[in-house]
């Protein structure tokens, strides 16, 4: 009874993650106002050297015509060339956002307007951070005068 019970779960399980994957596909196709469907390529690269970023993931957002980004969206992963790709996407605006651990979010809005569209996307390393509490590395702190100043040193045992 109970190996009946863990497979039905099993399966639902598996219906739900199919589903999840679904409802956004078909966010995307119902904006379209044609029919029009484009297959779209991605290539994520590194900006600095051109080599490919692999695992990066690529998140695709329906947009309305107003620009606003509807809920949901879609995450493709790149492969060991840093490429992905996905059939049966509508034209129209679509949000593209880019993460990958070591480098900068990429975000762009994109117009589908194509049969086929290849999207190269330049990551770049994140920016140096600032913080108005960091001092300058040549300005000299009160905590700095006094590691300057020498102690002195303890008197030496008698004999």
């Amino acid at each position: 009874m109970n190996s009946k019970l863990g497979s039905s779960i099993s399966v639902g399980i598996a219906l739900l993650a199919v589903m999840s994957f679904l409802v956004p596909v078909k966010q995307l196709r119902a904006q379209a106002s044609d029919g029009l469907m484009s297959e779209l390529r991605f290539f994520v690269v590194r900006d600095y050297n051109g080599k490919p970023v692999r695992n990066a993931a690529v998140v695709l957002h329906p947009v309305s015509r107003k620009g606003k980004q509807s809920r949901g969206g879609l995450e493709l992963k790149t492969d060991n060339e840093g490429r992905t790709n996905i059939d049966g996407i509508p034209y129209g605006p679509l949000r593209v956002q880019v993460l990958a651990p070591g480098f900068q979010t990429f975000g762009q809005d994109y117009e589908i307007n194509k049969p086929q569209l290849e999207i190269t996307v330049k990551l770049k390393r994140p920016g140096d951070q600032y913080s108005i509490y960091d001092k300058p590395a040549n300005e000299k702190t009160e905590d700095n005068k006094m590691d300057e100043k020498k102690s002195p040193e303890p008197p030496k045992p008698q004999p």
